[in-house]
């Protein structure tokens, strides 16, 4: 199929990109890397009557980090250029461990990281990072820039609460902090295909057990939630796996998070790739963070 009749505009800057959208109200629909748009509209899932392509406008590809600040990418920032970016890299490792899970290099290589958290899809991996570590948006109209926090951003699957007259033109996460560690994998049918399930994990580890732990998931549970497990795994060893707490997160998991059916899995397989995952991926995060420690007792002893 082809995309129906509609308007195609090319603005040369931010400013007029807004006045577009504020001029053709809820009929029109922001396009950046298109991997996620491009698709619905061949389908007719999607019909807007103006396509506003923001793919020319100037200096939009950004990325920042520094310690205190943290990681800021702007609205055209490409997956693989964020991937590659050292960086952002060493300022939140979890940006790129989520990004390597993204579909395909082809797609990571057109495809931005806005556009896939602001479309929020509930099987991308991308929105529960963001969910997980914090992070905000900054949207732009003509009525001016404001901040949306990732706990208000998402209002359902591919619902967010940026209005229709708004463009996400930038993405904040926090910097890690010393003694937490992250960590995300997933499970699909196929490398590159989307999640049957994934999960993201922020564990704080203080002497050698677990002191803080929350997670996120991709395709199961509710898209932007933040599970805290802290009183699940409080005490649980950061380095023993045969922990009796590592085990009881895997039942708790199961019974925490809802799972659906479709085409691709059932709800009890899903429900099951919770347990494994949640489990595994914990305490991997609990692992990074006595790597992250042990990293800076090192540079410490070495001044």
């Amino acid at each position: 199929m082809k995309p129906s009749p509609l308007t195609y505009h090319r603005p040369r800057s931010i400013d007029e990109a807004c006045q577009i959208l504020a001029d053709v109200a809820h009929e029109g629909k922001v396009l950046a890397g298109g991997q996620s748009l491009i698709p619905l509209l061949s389908m007719r899932l999607a019909a807007p009557a103006h396509l506003v392509d923001i793919g020319s406008i100037p200096r939009l590809d950004a990325v920042s980090s520094s310690r205190e600040l943290g990681v800021t990418f702007d609205a055209l920032t490409t997956h693989s250029v964020l991937e590659a970016d050292r960086g952002a890299a060493q300022v939140q490792p979890l940006i790129g461990r989520g990004l390597r899970l993204v579909a395909h290099p082809t797609i990571r290589n057109r495809g931005t990281t806005v556009g896939s958290i602001v479309h929020a899809d509930p099987s991308a991996e991308m929105p529960a990072v963001l969910a997980l570590l914090g992070g905000s948006v900054s949207v732009r109209s003509v009525r001016g820039v404001r901040e949306i926090r990732s706990t208000d951003l998402f209002a359902g699957p591919l619902e967010t609460t940026l209005e229709a007259d708004e463009i996400a033109t930038s993405v904040t996460v926090p910097a890690a902090e010393p003694g937490v560690g992250t960590a995300i994998d997933e499970i699909a049918r196929r490398h590159g295909d989307y999640a049957l399930v994934g999960v993201a994990a922020q564990v704080r580890v203080e002497g050698g057990a677990v002191a803080e732990a929350r997670m996120t998931y991709v395709s199961a549970g509710e898209l932007g939630e933040v599970v805290d497990y802290t009183d699940v795994l409080r005490g649980a060893s950061a380095t023993d796996d045969r922990d009796p707490l590592w085990r009881n997160l895997s039942e708790f998991a199961r019974e925490r998070i809802d799972t659906e059916p479709d085409i691709h899995a059932t709800a009890r397989y899903r429900s099951q790739l919770v347990a494994a995952l949640t489990a595994r991926v914990g305490f991997a995060a609990a692992q990074d963070a006595v790597l992250d420690g042990a990293a800076v007792h090192a540079s410490a002893g070495g001044r």
